[in-house]
């Protein structure tokens, strides 16, 4: 079963927007691709099945951008990035993307990409994103691989009758974190180990040179590495185990981090606390008056958080306040601007929404915030590893519905209660966005994205509520997650964030344009 980690999968990734899936993901997938051809590149096609998610939407989310900088080997936050694909081409980097049919696209996010160096090295791969910025490698070079970004990786092509002095040299010179995977082909042999820490430019030379090896390829890790297991698999062993030691749901996935990563837990609460400021900045940006342009909409966070304070609204309150500061996050990822996918970029206001509101609205010291930052991970956690975060996939229930049961898990902690009433809570919001369908208009993530930000992140405090007042919900929170995960599988490819149903057909929303549409 997947590794699921807090910091890696859930809490993150810290991207510009306006999409994990589609514009954080390719940016891992461009930079692991660049690190494996080992040379400068000096060309590169990016191929979509048409079939697939990436060929429908990925001009409008930035897919492209995501690519290019991935690939020129530059950072996401760099503020170059939306001119991502003319700056490769001012640095000499060729960049095509091209729709064709892809022999191995069994994920609606599959990709291959072809590249070429200066020197005339070449690199033939194929990857995936699999929601939330996660991200897999599954071919390479005609090899089967499965490369996450979350290891130093060494991959060694050799003579199948090498392997044993190839394994003797590298005894010593190198940490791996587990057994060697190994596979045969024609006489050849595939090698790939994840290590601790890489290989010394020397020693990959030496390497490089043993007698029987034909190529190696190197990548370094895009997320933590995975240094420990899982603490907990599913929500009732999380529950049982927070019971047990006395523990609320935050502190026992902080306890589930710090031994997944290796790291003390003071060291996972100050990542946690930095993603938090970057959340809070990001909703006080969304709040001003001038912003950078959306595609398709105009910012109204700043009047409704305004109007809500002056009380002319017709109920207005902390839940209000929660939805436009949840908009407000979304107006910056759809402007391009920092945000914290938490857990995807398309749900990225919720949690920063109702954490922000409970710090400022409410006084919720920083490790109490850190703490319901946590809480809302462990729901996270479970259903990343019994589903998925990719609305391409099983639609929008996995994202911002997601992003809403976490929620509500978030404010159950920072009031006091417990593991197991903070999954119920969860649970319950689960069970009242079940079959949200993923249809953004025009392919951009605005439409309805930012409204169903705002009505998750009012929601999370009516259903933590709910369960703190007394409500016993009846169907556990594995059960729920299952059910989701079984309904998102049943809904058409249409309602999966492709743009070809829901909302996307409305005529109001065909009339509308989106200038990166092309």
């Amino acid at each position: 079963m997947r590794r699921v980690s807090l910091l890696n999968d859930v809490l993150g990734p810290v991207m510009r927007g306006p999409s994990s899936s589609h514009t954080a993901a390719p940016f891992f997938i461009g930079t692991i691709a660049r690190a494996l051809l080992g040379e400068e590149p000096a060309s590169a096609t990016v191929a979509f099945d048409p079939k697939g998610s990436f060929a429908q939407v990925y001009p409008q989310q930035g897919s492209d951008l995501g690519f290019a900088m991935g690939l020129m080997g530059l950072p996401i936050a760099d503020e170059r990035f939306s001119h991502a694909v003319d700056l490769a081409a001012e640095k000499g980097l060729e960049i095509q993307f091209v729709i064709e049919p892809l022999s191995e696209a069994d994920h609606p996010n599959t990709v291959e990409i072809r590249m070429v160096s200066r020197s005339g090295r070449k690199l033939s791969a194929a990857a995936q994103s699999i929601g939330g910025g996660a991200l897999k490698f599954t071919r390479l070079e005609g090899w089967p691989v499965l490369l996450t970004g979350n290891a130093h990786e060494l991959l060694i092509e050799t003579k199948a009758d090498a392997e044993p002095a190839v394994l003797e040299w590298l005894t010593g010179r190198a940490k791996p974190l587990a057994e060697p995977r190994r596979q045969v082909r024609d006489g050849f042999l595939l090698l790939h180990v994840k290590l601790h820490s890489p290989l010394e430019l020397e020693t990959e030379s030496a390497l490089h040179a043993l007698p029987g090896v034909s190529r190696l390829w190197t990548a370094p890790p895009v997320f933590f590495p995975l240094r420990g297991d899982p603490l907990f698999e599913s929500a009732a062993e999380m529950v049982t185990l927070a019971s047990s030691r006395s523990l609320s749901l935050g502190e026992i996935t902080l306890a589930y981090e710090a031994r997944l990563l290796g790291l003390s837990e003071q060291e996972v609460l100050t990542e946690v606390n930095r993603r938090f400021d970057i959340m809070r900045e990001s909703a006080h940006r969304g709040l001003e008056e001038k912003l950078p342009p959306m595609q398709l909409l105009h910012p109204s966070a700043c009047r409704i958080f305004q109007s809500e304070a002056k009380g002319t609204l017709a109920a207005g309150g902390l839940h209000t306040r929660a939805g436009a500061r949840a908009m407000a996050v979304m107006h910056i990822s759809s402007g391009g601007g920092v945000v914290c996918a938490a857990p995807t970029a398309g749900s990225a206001g919720v949690i920063p929404g109702v954490v922000v509101s409970l710090v400022e609205d409410k006084g919720l010291a920083v490790r109490e915030a850190a703490l319901a930052l946590c809480a809302a991970s462990g729901i996270g956690l479970i259903v990343a590893t019994r589903a998925t975060f990719a609305a391409e996939v099983a639609g929008c229930q996995v994202e911002i519905a997601a992003a809403g049961a976490m929620a509500a898990a978030a404010v159950v902690e920072a009031a006091g209660g417990t593991a197991a009433g903070a999954a119920d809570a969860a649970a319950i919001s689960f069970q009242n966005t079940m079959g949200l369908v993923c249809d953004p208009v025009q392919g951009a993530v605005e439409i309805p994205c930012h409204t169903r930000n705002a009505v998750a992140a009012s929601s999370a405090f009516l259903c933590a509520d709910l369960v703190l007042g007394g409500y016993a919900n009846p169907i556990p929170l594995d059960e729920t997650i299952d059910a989701v995960y079984a309904v998102g599988k049943m809904l058409p490819r249409e309602l999966k964030c492709t743009a070809l149903g829901g909302l996307s057909l409305a005529p109001s929303a065909l009339n509308l344009i989106s200038p990166r549409r092309h």
